[in-house]
């Protein structure tokens, strides 16, 4: 969403622990949701948030308490996780290849929950033709300009047909529109968004199939998500933000989350080293990005160079930073960075106040 003013400041790095390791303002984390699920709320659209974000199932449940509909995830281990931790309606929003390990894992979850896959050709859709259980359910992918997976959108009905004709429910259609990860695309790539969504709708009804759910949405352009033909949206880094979001002025420094906190290990005039690496913030940098990564408490200084334990930072004149001091530094890419630890530490008015697993790390297949 655009940047807002958020009530609530994240907490200061007072924690004593050693260094590198990742801290959530828990009152932060509870206002994004409540701010995201009320605007789409709103403007008559579903919630049911990507967690392959966070993989932190009491977060989940957070979402859940906020109004969320359901969950997406993006791999069966990310399901089977979210499903031991009591979640009941969960949509694998990945063209999945069902082999005969992924049939029964898939068998398995369709006795605990309602379950959907995506699907985003015929072939792909054929081939799913008795090897996945009747219970689960089939959306279709269709590509709203990001290029990556998905049909055109005219070709939906054809797609929604195999799978009709390989014995599944057809639930919907659905999207990602990644390429709002872009300097002021994000007005623009919703109406693209809602345009291909509302041709693969037209392309399944001329089939006689009617679409019960039309998912899109992403981060970067949620904001602009408007009721029509689409009914559902599946945002994921709302949660915690990161450096992309801010950059692109999705969210404002007060809506950042997530930070990792790193040590000052070396310090010089204008220029400081962290403690921090890719190891800890991954490595991830998008074209329009400013550095690697920036400080949440110094708006200014640019994380210029990245090693796997080192993060040597840029900090303007006036800003010097000592020797020993602990900061907090805002990730580029959120996933990838709660994706490299095992932990994160929750902290509510700059105090610990719980540890929580990262209990998806690692769920790719």
């Amino acid at each position: 969403m655009p940047a807002q003013k958020a009530t609530t400041a994240p907490a200061s790095p007072s924690l004593e622990r050693s260094t590198p390791f990742l801290v959530v303002d828990r009152a932060v984390l509870v206002a994004n949701i409540a701010r995201v699920h009320d605007h789409l709320e709103g403007v008559g659209l579903s919630v049911r948030p990507h967690v392959k974000t966070h993989k932190i199932p009491q977060i989940a449940q957070l979402q859940l308490g906020a109004g969320a509909v359901g969950i997406t995830v993006a791999t069966v281990g990310e399901a089977e996780v979210f499903a031991d931790a009591g979640c009941t309606d969960i949509f694998i929003a990945f063209p999945v290849w069902v082999d005969a390990d992924r049939a029964r894992r898939l068998t398995r979850l369709a006795g605990r929950c309602r379950l959907a896959i995506g699907v985003e050709s015929v072939a792909g859709a054929t081939h799913l033709r008795c090897k996945l259980d009747p219970r689960i359910e089939v959306m279709v992918e269709v590509d709203s300009g990001h290029h990556r997976t998905g049909c055109d959108p005219r070709e939906a009905g054809e797609v929604a047909a195999a799978v009709v004709a390989a014995g599944l429910t057809f639930r919907g259609v659905f999207t990602f529109p990644g390429h709002s990860y872009a300097p002021g695309a994000a007005v623009g790539t919703a109406k693209q968004e809602a345009e291909a969504l509302a041709a693969a709708v037209q392309a399944t009804q001329e089939v006689a199939l009617m679409p019960s759910v039309v998912s899109g949405g992403a981060t970067p352009s949620v904001g602009e998500m408007r009721r029509g033909v689409v009914t559902e949206a599946r945002p994921g880094v709302y949660v915690f933000n990161d450096a992309q979001q801010w950059e692109l002025d999705r969210c404002a420094r007060e809506h950042i989350a997530l930070t990792a906190y790193g040590r000052v290990i070396s310090s010089r005039p204008g220029r400081i080293v962290l403690d921090a690496g890719s190891k800890v913030l991954g490595g991830d940098r998008a074209a329009y990005a400013t550095g690697y990564g920036r400080l949440l408490d110094h708006p200014r200084a640019r994380i210029v160079q990245l090693s796997e334990h080192h993060a040597v930072v840029d900090v303007p004149s006036g800003q010097e930073l000592q020797f020993g001091t602990v900061l907090r530094v805002v990730p580029n890419h959120v996933c990838i960075a709660v994706n490299l630890v095992d932990t994160l530490t929750m902290v509510e008015e700059d105090a610990e106040v719980q540890i929580w697993p990262v209990a998806a790390r690692g769920a790719n297949s």
